[in-house]
């Protein structure tokens, strides 16, 4: 009955998928042909449904890592849109195509590692012969893939920092700046009565908890009610004392890193109690959710979200267009520094794993600096013996 059954199947199934099945059909690697070329009937248009076939097998790996489905889905963006650009398959690529991609892009040195990168780990998925997708392309197309990124033709990493020069943190009058623009936009719609009090309320204090707790664009994004609480180390700030960030920056397949941050500007606290108590609550049902940032339909703010609104207060406020949400990260790191926190500290509170990262984070004023060598200087040559100008 089972051979019965077999011979039904075997006129449907396609002649190239049955072999490449019963070939491979040892390797059981997540991603791989004999996994992911199981169809019964033979496509219309073979070379695209063996690069779609790819495409899925690469997710299946991605999954089986532990990566995130936002690095899996723009890596997947990065190989279409080459593929758009080459106007041909990835059996068919060659290194002057990603030469001339590149070279017409315009990109960051950031943006074009990650773009290269991304066609160079979907090639080294192809071309690994554990996974069998050379022998199902030499099977049906009778070509098969190669490596194109090579050490030669691609950027490296090899400064701490990748970021545009033009991104800095903001100065204090840049900062008060931003934050003026944002409440008196607040009062101006409350004064006229139009709709949409509530929302520009939740954006000033939001840009004001990002700063004042040195968080990142997703990281303020997905905060819930729940994750501040009282410190007892700071019975002062209520229930505010403290902030556990649960989204942070994952590493590597790992999950979310998560962290805990201090409250440190009693102002940002006031700020932010003030929206929790009073301004929250209008939202309506909505309220009772879990998301500390409410839309007006109730769901929990976008990070797009945030980078508009974030650059409409630039635009008012007449700040340099680089300025972006990440540099109030920027701002936050840079001020405490200048206002003598320990480096530390403020390594532990944004989540950096190494103080070099922090280092970058930092650009600290000429007041500051003056301080940290008069205070040198005085170790050296005590107190007394070097005036205000320098001199002993």
């Amino acid at each position: 009955m089972w051979h019965l059954v077999l011979l039904r199947r075997l006129p449907q199934i396609c002649a190239g998928c049955l072999s490449v099945e019963v070939r491979l059909v040892s390797t059981r690697v997540a991603g791989s042909a004999a996994l992911v070329l199981v169809g019964e009937a033979t496509p219309l248009y073979p070379e695209e449904a063996l690069f779609e076939a790819m495409i899925e097998g690469w997710r299946r790996q991605h999954s089986a890592r532990r990566l995130s489905a936002s690095i899996t889905r723009a890596r997947e963006r990065t190989v279409r849109r080459f593929t758009d650009f080459c106007g041909c398959w990835p059996w068919q690529w060659r290194a002057e195509q990603l030469d001339a991609w590149v070279a017409q892009g315009g990109w960051a040195h950031s943006t074009v590692r990650s773009y290269e990168g991304s066609v160079a780990l979907f090639l080294d998925f192809v071309c690994d012969p554990r996974y069998g997708w050379a022998d199902a392309c030499m099977e049906q197309v009778g070509h098969v893939p190669v490596q194109i990124c090579h050490e030669w033709n691609t950027a490296t990493h090899v400064a701490e920092s990748e970021g545009r020069p033009q991104r800095r943190p903001l100065t204090r009058d840049e900062l008060q700046a931003l934050f003026d623009v944002a409440d008196a936009n607040v009062a101006e719609i409350g004064r006229s009565g139009r709709k949409g009090w509530l929302a520009a309320f939740r954006d000033a204090t939001l840009f004001k908890v990002i700063y004042g707790w040195g968080l990142r664009r997703r990281e303020a994004a997905m905060l819930d009610v729940a994750d501040f609480s009282a410190n007892p180390a700071a019975p002062e700030l209520g229930r505010l004392g403290v902030c556990q960030v649960r989204y942070g920056k994952a590493q590597k397949g790992s999950p979310p890193k998560r962290r805990t941050v201090a409250s440190v500007m009693g102002w940002a606290v006031e700020s932010l109690e003030q929206y929790v108590e009073e301004v929250r609550p209008l939202f309506g049902a909505a309220a009772s959710g879990p998301a500390l940032w409410l839309t007006e339909r109730g769901g929990r703010i976008s990070a797009r979200r945030i980078d508009e609104r974030f650059a409409a207060y630039r635009a008012a406020a007449g700040l340099p267009v680089e300025l972006s949400v990440h540099c109030l990260r920027h701002s936050y790191v840079s001020h405490l520094i200048e206002d003598g926190v320990d480096p530390l500290f403020v390594q532990h509170q944004v989540g950096h794993s190494w103080a070099s990262t922090t280092a970058v984070y930092t650009q600290v004023g000429s007041d500051h600096k003056n301080r940290m060598l008069r205070a040198a200087l005085g170790k050296v040559f005590g107190n007394d013996s070097v005036d205000g100008e320098g001199r002993s």
